[in-house]
């Protein structure tokens, strides 16, 4: 998988998955939103549909020449996290682009129902929605409790009102710390 692309399923977090989409492109990235299925609609964990732009059995599985520029974002919500979580090509898809190379970001309660699912999360820092650090910690992860953690290739957001901090901490890993200080000022975040 190339590009930045948001997984979305049905019952997705709205401002966590727009939110982010929108300080992306704002940093002139280029994203995708991608339904899990070949159904171009998806309904939010707040009843407002969206449509996607592509499907995931569509997608370039060929990681050849994936870097840490290309991202894949699991935003949260419930039943969303859930969908995504439960989603074997989706759980295989990620395992094999974050061995090749490439990035992932979550936020809220998918960090803990997504990512969890991979192996290596001994001393890395995360954070996410109270209540889902439980599988993480059991993988040796640390918790803390701020907007929005790095922990090398992989970013996670705790909550909805976090979603804007999670998106500019993604923007800066792709456009540098400038673009994402212009796209927060321009945000009137400061």
């Amino acid at each position: 998988m190339k590009g930045v692309c948001i997984f979305l399923a049905d019952g997705f977090e709205d401002v966590e998955a727009l939110a982010t989409n929108d300080v992306l492109r704002r940093g002139g990235v280029s994203t995708e939103l991608v339904a899990l299925t070949d159904d171009p609609v998806i309904e939010s964990s707040h009843g407002v549909l969206m449509t996607a732009d592509t499907f995931l059995p569509d997608l370039d599985t060929d990681h050849a020449g994936t870097t840490d520029q290309d991202v894949m974002i699991f935003p949260g919500g419930m039943p969303g996290s859930r969908n995504l979580a439960a989603c074997t090509p989706l759980i295989k898809l990620m395992k094999e682009h974050y061995a090749a190379g490439g990035s992932l970001a979550a936020i809220c309660a998918a960090p803990g129902l997504v990512l969890s699912q991979l192996d290596d999360w001994q001393g890395k820092e995360f954070t996410c929605f109270e209540g889902f650090q439980d599988a993480l910690l059991a993988k040796g992860g640390i918790y803390k409790p701020q907007a929005a953690v790095r922990a090398g290739r992989i970013i996670t957001g705790r909550s909805a009102g976090h979603a804007v901090s999670f998106g500019l901490e993604i923007l800066r890993g792709l456009q540098g710390d400038e673009v994402a200080a212009q796209v927060r000022h321009a945000l009137y975040l400061d």
